[in-house]
């Protein structure tokens, strides 16, 4: 296991110990916000050395990829398990979206492994962000009251919440600045990145385990839902990525994304637009559950899977 995951562990036991480990609100605040940048710069920079029409064609077909994974969860969730149309749609939207700090670890996994990858796949990253959030509203408001959307709240929670201001916002400033403009600031966003990440996946220990006991009251069927529908997304984010010619480390992370759920930037905006739903699901199933899997378990099954697919 890699050591970093290993941060994750330790808070979720030091908490379910009853510790009184914990880090300053401002701390994990400021964490949040350096991860954020630190992976929209790297993907600018990378982003600046590529023609924009080659990379156009692959930026739309993940955008197809975010669209799709929702659209699937969403009649599993409705017919098999039983949800509500609320509940059902916000728990596909979280699932349509990403989860950054999966994607870092990914970012980690094939470092430690000398495994090369596109390095503009923050772009991706970016781009799925959105696409689940918009399906989820969509599935929720299916035959009516789409006038209690309080559209102009929800546009702006998505497109400048934080989680998007600051990956686009790196990511647009790696872009103008390029490689060059961005050697002063490496030392501090690049070489201090794996312990920044070190100290938040503590704190996500430490947050998941808190909420474990919703695990309770969620039932079975979430538990097998998140758990089997990051593999299902995993297996459709692997087929995508070879099929737009990426690498296999590009593959493997196009798959981590497409498994991973959000659970920062899509937990704000479905308060905002499906009010109905309880968000306590959605967290259960996206943090306590398939955010653990993926770090542990999910990520080198995917890497099988990538192998299986990918021909590598």
């Amino acid at each position: 296991m890699d050591a970093i995951a290993l941060f994750f562990v330790l808070g979720f036991v030091a908490r379910l110990a009853r510790s009184d480990l914990k880090l300053p609100a401002q701390l994990y605040e400021a964490l949040s916000i350096y991860l954020l940048l630190a992976i929209g710069l790297k993907g600018g920079m990378e982003l600046a050395k590529q023609a924009p029409m080659e990379v156009l064609p692959q930026a739309l077909a993940v955008i197809a990829l975010g669209v799709v994974i929702p659209l699937i969860a969403f009649p599993i969730l409705y017919k098999l398990g039983r949800l509500d149309r609320f509940n059902a749609a916000a728990i596909a939207g979280h699932y349509g979206s990403v989860s950054v700090v999966t994607f870092a670890v990914a970012v980690d996994y094939l470092a430690a492994r000398n495994l090369p990858y596109e390095a503009y796949l923050p772009l991706f990253l970016v781009l799925l962000e959105m696409p689940g959030i918009a399906i989820g509203v969509l599935l929720a408001r299916l035959g009516g009251q789409w006038r209690e959307i309080r559209w102009g709240t929800l546009l702006h929670e998505i497109f400048l919440g934080k989680s998007m201001v600051l990956l686009a916002g790196g990511l647009l400033i790696g872009w103008a600045a390029g490689p060059k403009g961005l050697e002063p600031l490496e030392p501090f966003f690049f070489d201090l990145f794996k312990g920044a990440l070190c100290l938040f996946l503590l704190e996500m220990g430490l947050v998941a385990a808190a909420q474990a006991g919703a695990l309770r009251s969620s039932g079975v069927f979430l538990a097998v839902f998140a758990i089997g529908m990051p593999i299902v997304s995993a297996v459709l984010g692997a087929v995508l990525g070879t099929a737009i010619g990426l690498s296999a480390g590009g593959t493997l992370l196009l798959a981590t994304l497409a498994a991973s759920a959000s659970y920062i930037a899509a937990p704000a905006a479905m308060r905002i637009a499906i009010p109905e739903a309880n968000p306590g699901l959605s967290i259960t199933a996206a943090l306590v559950i398939t955010f653990p899997f993926n770090l542990l378990i999910g990520i080198p099954l995917y890497h099988r899977i990538v192998g299986l697919i990918h021909g590598s």
